[in-house]
């Protein structure tokens, strides 16, 4: 009698937690076939697809994976420390990430730790969201001389990127930096040259870069552009800010703010070409005449070109950039007007060069890639064989962010970008393109961890990014900031590992 009671009891036991949930839910229903979804970059845009991957299919588990130690992308390692309230998307990433059918497998490297055959093998749907990691390149003589730095290894060092810890920069020995770019990213460097340090101290800025700027004696910072003001890449968000800086003094040309019928036709199509363009003379009117109070300058230079950079004396480092005149031109195909070098040169001095003139994806073996636009060729978010017009969906295959379209938009632009391609998963799903033959199955998760045991790779959970966290909270505490972060690899895994 009494072990019949207890065997009721149990019964009951393991029943309460579909009783709670009320008469409506069937104990007869079956639970929604296993989904498994890999998705390869933590960046927004990969943590939108799991979102929305989690919320369009029940039986959905996925699991992403990313070679840094630490999640978030670009929102940590590429979102300036003076932008807090853009960070703040982490919070809603975090409670993705602990979603019960979602895993977080950091310290992952892709091409590396496993191969994309591999992970195709293993997960009915592979989504590559990695971004873009490399920069485009110039191709102009001189390159190659020390000072010069893409704007991504920059903001890299500055935001305690592990790959950049180590870059030091040389802002002591000179009084100007050129910035090549007016987009946002462009603005970005410009700005953290030339903000009050005090203001720097209290963001989550490392502190190796904060003790650099401290001593920077950097005074001019020269934004070079091959098109106009009207054509200026940046928000308008981003240049009033600029435009705002505490002891700044702005200077523009004003046979530079001279607008042609073409340019007031771009205007009247685009509201933020015209906001920006206000915001640029309105900024010229108030700064004009001499710089007084040693304030710093913001130099906009329009209508210039790089064609080479010249070394200093000692023939290893930036001397100066060589600059060709430009001209705006009517292209036929596209419509959009585009600078024509004009045969007049000019060198501007300076002892640091950062380049701002776009990321460049990189691919995978085994990944379809279109080298000339840095992207991997998809329909909507399919990815394709190739871009010619016979090429075939690789299936399972697909492609999200930086990666699917190019390096361009702001975090939430992928939010609809990573809603595509997910209704492109759930579409082919439905459609029985996913399953593989009978007799055959697809682990994914157990199958992930089966391989990186195999290969002794130590991934970084992500209660390991909390404990990473919780670490660099408490030692920003100390010193009044957000977080004070951990900078090298070593650091990193063994903040993962305490």
């Amino acid at each position: 009698m009494a072990r019949g009671l207890w065997l009721i009891s149990r019964a009951v036991g393991r029943l309460r937690p579909l009783l709670v949930q009320g008469p409506t839910r069937s104990f007869s229903a079956s639970a929604p076939e296993q989904l498994h979804v890999c998705v390869v970059g933590s960046g927004p845009a990969g943590f939108y697809t799991a979102d929305r991957m989690l919320k369009g299919h029940e039986g959905a588990q996925v699991d992403i994976i990313d070679r840094l130690p630490t999640p978030f992308g670009l929102v940590r390692s590429g979102v300036a420390p003076d932008h807090p309230e853009t960070k703040i998307v982490v919070n809603q990433f975090s409670r993705v990430a602990a979603n019960g059918r979602c895993s977080f497998f950091g310290n992952v490297t892709l091409g590396r730790d496993i191969s994309l055959s591999e992970l195709r093998k293993t997960y009915h749907a592979v989504v590559l969201a990695y971004g873009a990691e490399s920069d485009r390149s110039l191709g102009i003589p001189g390159e190659d001389l020390k000072g010069i730095h893409s704007a991504r290894e920059f903001v890299w060092w500055y935001n305690g990127h592990p790959d950049m810890c180590d870059l030091c920069p040389d802002l002591k020995n000179t009084e100007s930096a050129v910035v090549l770019g007016q987009g946002n990213v462009a603005l970005d460097v410009a700005r953290i040259l030339l903000r009050c340090k005090a203001e720097l101290a209290t963001t989550d800025i490392t502190d190796y870069a904060l003790d650099a700027l401290r001593g920077s004696t950097i005074r001019k910072v020269y934004l070079v552009g091959r098109r106009g003001p009207v054509q200026a890449a940046c928000t308008a968000k981003e240049l009033r800010e600029i435009l705002g800086l505490k002891n700044v003094r702005i200077c523009i040309k004003e046979t530079d703010l001279v607008t042609t019928p073409a340019d007031e036709e771009e205007m009247r199509n685009s509201r933020i070409q015209r906001r920006v363009y206000e915001l640029l003379l309105k900024a010229a009117s108030a700064h004009g005449g001499n710089n007084y109070n040693d304030q710093k300058e913001l130099h906009f230079v329009f209508f210039r070109r790089p064609t080479r950079f010249i070394p200093a004396e000692n023939g290893s480092t930036i001397g100066a950039v060589q600059l060709e005149k430009t001209v705006l031109k009517g292209d036929e195909v596209t419509g959009k007007q585009v600078a024509v070098g004009a045969g007049e040169f000019e060198d501007l001095k300076c002892g640091l060069v950062l380049k701002s003139i776009g990321y460049k994806s990189l691919p995978v073996q085994g990944l379809p890639f279109d080298k000339n636009r840095g992207v991997v060729p998809n329909l909507r978010g399919r990815v394709l064989s190739s871009e010619s017009e016979i090429a075939t969906v690789e299936r399972g295959l697909y492609v999200v962010g930086w990666l699917k379209r190019g390096p361009t938009g702001i975090v939430a632009t992928n939010l609809h970008c990573a809603e595509e391609t997910v209704a492109s998963i759930l579409e082919d799903d439905k459609k029985g393109v996913l399953r593989p033959p009978s007799g055959s199955k697809k682990h994914g998760r157990t199958g992930l961890l089966e391989i990186l045991e195999q290969k002794n790779v130590r991934f970084v959970p992500f209660s390991g990014w909390e404990k990473i966290d919780s670490m660099e909270k408490m030692a920003g505490e100390v010193r009044n900031k957000p977080r004070e972060k951990i900078t090298t690899w070593d650091g990193l895994q063994k903040a993962a590992n305490e």
